[in-house]
This record gives C-alpha cells, sequence and structure tokens, in this order.
C-alpha cells in the first residue's frame, strides 16, 4: 500500500528540495500544489520528481483539499515544505504500524526550532499535529489558517516531526500577523463577535501560560520574547476582528 505525499508551496525554492528528497524515502510519489511561486521552486520540485499543480491560494485548508484528487494513494503524508520527518516517524512508517488498526489519522509531537535551537517551552512542544491520514475517511478542514484534520478516529503518536520555520523573531512576528489577518477575517466571516476587553485578556492569559506555566521564565530572553510573541497574536486576532466590525458598521 503506497503513500502520497502532499505538499502546499509558495516561494521555497530553499528548502523544496530537501523536503521532497525527504518525502521519497517514504512516499511513492509527491504532488505540491503551488500557488504560483515567482521564484526556481516548481522547477525544482519538477527536477526532483515531483507532480506540480498550480492553484491560486485558497487558504490552508482548502488548498490541501484542493491537492487530493491528484493523490493516486489512499494514505497521505502533508507535510509543510518546512517539516520533516524525524527518525522515530520514519520508522514508524516504514514498519507500516499504521496498517491493520481502527486509526485512520495520526498525528506527531512536533519539535519547532528557532534556527537550530529547538523551541521546546513557551506553549511550543508538545505541538501535536496530524500529518498521516487516510483520505477515504479523514480530510482537512476548510478553515484558511490552522486547517485541522477532520477524522473518525485519530492516534497521537510519540514520535516526531522537525519544524524549520522560524530563523528570526522578526519573521516569527511576520508570520503572527499574517496568521491574526487570516484568522479574524475567518471569526468576521462566520459572524464571531467578541467585547472590546477580549484583545487584552486573551493576550495576558496567553503570556501567562507561555512564560509562567509553560517554562518560558526558565529560557531567558527567548523565553520571554516567545511568550510575548504568543500574546501578541491572541491579542491582535481580536484586535483586528474588532476593527473589522468597526469598518462593516461604517459601510452600511
Amino acid at each position: 500500500m503506497g503513500i502520497s505525499g502532499l505538499i502546499i508551496t509558495f516561494n521555497e525554492e530553499k528548502i523544496i528540495g530537501a523536503c521532497i528528497d525527504a518525502l521519497f524515502k517514504v512516499c511513492d510519489e509527491v504532488i505540491i500544489v503551488d500557488s504560483f511561486s515567482t521564484d526556481a521552486t516548481v522547477q525544482i520540485a519538477k527536477n526532483k520528481g515531483a507532480l506540480v499543480i498550480q492553484k491560486n491560494f485558497l487558504g490552508d485548508g482548502p488548498q490541501r483539499s484542493f491537492g487530493l484528487p491528484y493523490c493516486k494513494n489512499d494514505w497521505i503524508l502533508n507535510l509543510d515544505a518546512d517539516e520533516f520527518l524525524d527518525q522515530d516517524s520514519v520508522g514508524f512508517i516504514i514498519e507500516k504500524r499504521y496498517l491493520n488498526t481502527e486509526y485512520d489519522a495520526f498525528s506527531f509531537r512536533v519539535k519547532n526550532f528557532l534556527q537550530d535551537k529547538i523551541i521546546d517551552f513557551a506553549g511550543w512542544y508538545p505541538d501535536h499535529k496530524i500529518r498521516f491520514f487516510n483520505k477515504k475517511s479523514a480530510h482537512p478542514s476548510s478553515d484558511k489558517v490552522h486547517q485541522k484534520i477532520i477524522s473518525t478516529n485519530a492516534k497521537k503518536l510519540k514520535t516526531h516531526i522537525l519544524h524549520y520555520g522560524s530563523h528570526s523573531f522578526f519573521q516569527i512576528i511576520a508570520k503572527k500577523n499574517q496568521y491574526a489577518d487570516w484568522n479574524a477575517q475567518q471569526l468576521f466571516d462566520q459572524g464571531k463577535k467578541v467585547s472590546s476587553i477580549k484583545p487584552l485578556v486573551n493576550g495576558l492569559t496567553s503570556f501567562i501560560r507561555c512564560y509562567f506555566f509553560k517554562k518560558g521564565i526558565f529560557n531567558g530572553i527567548d523565553g520571554l520574547t516567545i511568550s510575548l510573541t504568543q500574546a501578541y497574536f491572541s491579542y491582535i486576532k481580536y484586535a483586528n476582528l474588532i476593527q473589522l466590525h468597526k469598518l462593516s458598521k461604517k459601510k452600511l
């Protein structure tokens, strides 16, 4: 029984080659859904043997769902371009321990890195993500940001994914801004409303949880900075939502 690797990309020329090479260690095909990259992502992916389909970005969940019909296998390994299976997860898949079980989806523990340093505090570990599922009964949600895999019976594994998604605090904040915009718009489209104090309460609660209860306090300036960025995301998401409602009222 084969496995299809499914990746969504936009301007990932620096890492897409290594990502595809790693996927072919456990997959017999790799499908790339590219959002019309302007760098060499597409050519590198084709040279590495991946099938590339291009589609304007629909959002995290919808973009992944768009690629599913192109996957010939039922089992899908759906990583981000900057994620790699750790050796314990490679062993789990190669040994086919997912077969002959009642589970249709598996979540991995994620080791998040800032440059080459693992961030195992401030809520960044263990960060479980479902990245391996059977498309017959499981599928990505329609969420435009931070999509989830909707399954009938998922299993949390103790094996790992390596996530090299952050190279600087500036990049982390830029991502938080983008995710906050998308989250706010999604909540607005769902008709969600919050009080004016919600951003402050959520931001403060997030900081206390990450800094004091998730060991940020024991990790120096990195612990403080990561805790603050987590708090910032919790704050700005709802601040953006409030602003969207204000703008909507003005248009009326």
